[in-house]
């Protein structure tokens, strides 16, 4: 077993016996332990009362964060003509057609967010085996089939957050940088856990929210006392 390094140790230490805080606590306790020698992400984690393999179960969304990201998203668009044009105006890293699909099958995938216009996707649903699993497929429900490219290129760079339960009932996603005042992830949190409860699926039977959590990219999470996350 490897042996824990000062940082960590003292991080472990930091946070043992810290459970079911306080939102403001929780988000104290992480920035205060977020000492990498880089601007670490702060991630949220939920455990949900659903069961993804059933279709009237499965839970996912988007969500503008009020304080954004503080990640720089690379964006990929499927355009032509005028609305390639208006992508990369928009300031989309990436415009093509074929080309971009050729370039994605080689397994260069060079973005974090794929937007495509309705007439791109008999293209793109060439990709499914590929974006599919890492949750980059352009989908209508989340805005990211759109004819209004322009306007998905902006909400995806300026703190947009797509969210998807994965096979266990959990959702992760960033929601901040360890740079940001507590208050404003805090709020990021608040408003990740507004749109989750409001995606809440109809089949979702018993207890929906059981469990969140919040963590710096290498520090341990610290669970959050659920009545403390209403806005």
């Amino acid at each position: 077993m490897a042996k824990l390094g000062k940082r960590m140790k003292a991080i472990k230490e930091a946070t043992a016996d810290k459970r079911n805080l306080p939102l403001d606590e929780a988000v104290a306790l992480v920035k205060d332990n977020a000492t990498a020698k880089f601007d670490e992400t702060i991630e949220v984690a939920m455990n949900l009362g659903v069961d993804p393999r059933h279709a009237d179960q499965m839970v996912r969304g988007v969500v503008s964060l009020p304080n954004g990201t503080g990640k720089n998203v690379r964006v990929a668009v499927f355009a032509r003509g005028p609305k390639a044009d208006e992508a990369k105006e928009a300031g989309a890293d990436i415009v093509g057609a074929e080309d971009l699909m050729e370039t994605i099958q080689g397994g260069k995938i060079e973005f974090d967010r794929c937007v495509a216009t309705p007439d791109m996707m008999p293209i793109v649903g060439r990709l499914g085996k590929i974006l599919g699993p890492r949750n980059l497929m352009p989908n209508p429900k989340v805005g990211t089939v759109t004819m209004d490219v322009a306007q998905a290129v902006n909400d995806a760079k300026g703190g947009q957050v797509q969210f998807k339960v994965e096979k266990a009932g959990i959702i992760h996603a960033g929601v901040g940088k360890a740079s940001f005042e507590a208050d404003k992830i805090a709020d990021n949190v608040r408003a990740i856990i507004d749109a989750v409860n409001r995606s809440k699926p109809a089949g979702a039977k018993g207890t929906y929210l059981k469990k969140v959590s919040i963590s710096s990219t290498m520090g341990p999470g610290v669970s959050i006392a659920i009545d403390s996350l209403s806005a």
